[in-house]
């Protein structure tokens, strides 16, 4: 028998709640049959959604939270002094192993310090990563960390290279994962204080497929499936990534709309267009989990559609089911036997 997974979703959380977090999240209650989603948020609006929408009951239920916590907001006061809040509420459910899993579009910042302060970290971890899944010409990379820990150290970014690593293999059935870090040349000469000091710690993991330095014009033809940075370099990959994607598909319709010659062309190719295009589109992925944590947290853009939630949800159960938490876990006590041994 399966196993039956709790996600928590932060019914509040983003810039389309409640209507596209609960959408998409029914959505994912019909793809993935063992699954049960537990709804969080403010009782009016959160009532009114699902009245929209016919569903099994049975696997759906609402815990009530009158509190929101807005993009604004500090996020460690808020996380402390909102205690009705979606996130906050959700949370304490995974941390009660009364949930699985919890996924929000909500503030970056409050689930970040969330997930430190109230799931907590695994035994062993120094910092938890955000790890999105990035599309590549190759399929799909791993970019951790992307904005928790913007002043990373050398111990930090090998555990990042371990977590993600389990993650590629048993999450997304990547065999012997290439890992590499993100560097300003091949040379290993080259890079800042941190990266000359991450390098040779890498190399002298066994346990990882480590393939060296990586340059960022090489991540988007998929050179290797874990892209190892602090989360100062990981956030600027990201949002030029996005931004750049955004900017291409922008031109290229501004392109097939300038002519009657161009929009016939445009006809023509549309099928091949659409599958090209649907293959680096970030969504199908789902939001991004911060690995090392006591539960699943997977955080989602702020403005999610449905699509993304579903997904998001969808990936909290294959993490789940794969045990990725133990599995990690598993591997840093490994790295913290081999230190005490060297010690």
């Amino acid at each position: 028998m399966s196993k039956n997974v709790r996600v928590v979703v932060d019914a509040m959380g983003g810039d389309n709640a409640p209507g596209e977090i609960v959408k998409g999240a029914l959505e994912a209650l019909k793809t993935v049959k063992d699954l049960t989603l537990v709804l969080v948020g403010q009782q009016g609006p959160l009532t009114a959604e699902l009245s929209k929408y016919t569903y099994d009951k049975q696997r759906v239920e609402t815990v009530f939270a009158q509190e929101v916590i807005a993009m604004a907001e500090p996020p460690v006061a808020a996380i402390r002094k909102k205690k009705d809040s979606s996130i906050v509420v959700g949370m304490n459910l995974v941390k009660k192993k009364e949930a699985d899993a919890f996924v929000s579009a909500g503030s970056t910042g409050a689930v970040l310090a969330g997930g430190q302060l109230i799931v907590g970290r695994q035994k062993g971890i120094e910092r938890p990563p955000l790890a999105p899944i990035i599309p590549t010409a190759g399929g799909m990379s791993l970019l951790v960390d992307c904005g928790a820990n913007v002043d990373a150290r050398a111990s930090q970014l090998v555990q990042f290279a371990k977590m993600g690593s389990v993650y590629m293999e048993y999450a997304m059935g990547i065999k012997n994962p290439r890992v590499g870090l993100v560097n300003i040349g091949a040379e290993e000469e080259k890079g800042n204080a941190l990266v000359k000091e991450v390098m040779p710690l890498l190399k002298q993991c066994t346990d990882l497929n480590f393939i060296g330095s990586v340059e960022a014009r090489d991540i988007p033809y998929g050179v290797c499936d874990v892209i190892v940075c602090e989360a100062f370099v990981g956030n600027v990959i990201l949002k030029l990534y996005e931004g750049t994607s955004a900017m291409f598909l922008r031109e290229i319709k501004k392109t097939f709309l300038s002519s009657v010659r161009t929009k016939i062309g445009a006809l023509l190719i549309k099928p091949a267009l659409k599958q090209t295009l649907k293959q680096f589109d970030a969504s199908r992925y789902g939001g991004a989990p911060m690995l090392g944590l006591n539960g699943l947290v997977f955080k989602t853009h702020g403005s999610a559609k449905a699509r993304e939630v579903k997904n998001s949800v969808i990936q909290c159960v294959n993490f789940s089911k794969q045990e990725l938490g133990e599995k990690i876990s598993r591997q840093i006590a490994l790295q913290g036997a081999d230190k005490a041994q060297e010690s």
